[in-house]
């Protein structure tokens, strides 16, 4: 794969930076804020499926993103007779949005595996995330000067695995799809989405999905260096 490619797309959120980490410290600074009355450990074992849910009705545009920021709030706190009224659940939300690139762990191996690939290939995010708070995620982080582009579905107005994201992240980066790979944990969004406009892909099997053989996965992000 190495010899064709020359642009290297990754997604953000579980893939490079730890998502799962830095919300449990976003909470963790809610729930003082706020004086929330539960153990945060059970909180999030109800929030993270209901989170992972409202996602993906978001991305199938089933749910605004008010729809999304509240309801999976709501839903969670429901789960433990906690009815919160709504100006306080957004209220609530909007102090998580701002809480949570305050905090950035990255996956193990993510900064030297980029340190390799920057001097090899061009880099690039496409990312389903809020356009503001990715952003601000990748400033944070250090991890905005490693790359050429920055695609978000806010700004496109549609989200993977849409091909039409991909066709604009690779219109912004000038990059050919049939040098590109994309790199990301969701199958659907990611690999999927990005098969279907001519991209190589790289599966970083986060979540421990069963998927084809057919297809190139990694269970490490320091794992690219082996393909890349």
């Amino acid at each position: 794969m190495k010899d064709k490619i020359k642009d290297i797309f990754f997604d953000l959120d579980h893939t490079l930076w730890d998502f799962e980490r830095n919300s449990e410290l976003a909470f963790k600074k809610l729930f003082e804020l706020y004086e929330v009355p539960l153990a945060l450990d059970e909180f999030l074992a109800v929030y993270s499926p209901i989170n992972i849910a409202y996602w993906e009705r978001f991305r199938k545009e089933e749910v605004s993103k008010v729809d999304l920021r509240r309801g999976r709030l709501s839903d969670s706190f429901s789960v433990f007779s906690l009815p919160y009224d709504n100006e306080t659940l957004d209220r609530m939300a909007e102090t998580y949005i701002e809480e949570l690139p305050k905090n950035n762990h990255l996956f193990d191996g993510v900064l030297p595996t980029l340190d390799y690939l920057k001097s090899k290939y061009r880099l690039h995010i496409i990312t389903n995330g809020f356009h503001q708070v990715q952003h601000l995620k990748l400033s944070n982080s250090g991890l905005i000067h490693y790359f050429d582009s920055v695609t978000t579905s806010e700004e496109v107005g549609l989200k993977k695995p849409n091909p039409i994201i991909f066709q604009k992240a690779l219109e912004k980066a000038k990059a050919h799809p049939g040098a590109s790979v994309m790199i990301g944990d969701n199958f659907e969004a990611d690999i999927l989405g990005a098969e279907l406009v001519g991209m190589k892909t790289i599966f970083f099997d986060y979540w421990k999905e069963q998927v084809s053989s057919s297809y190139l996965k990694i269970s490490e992000i320091a794992q690219i260096k082996l393909h890349l």
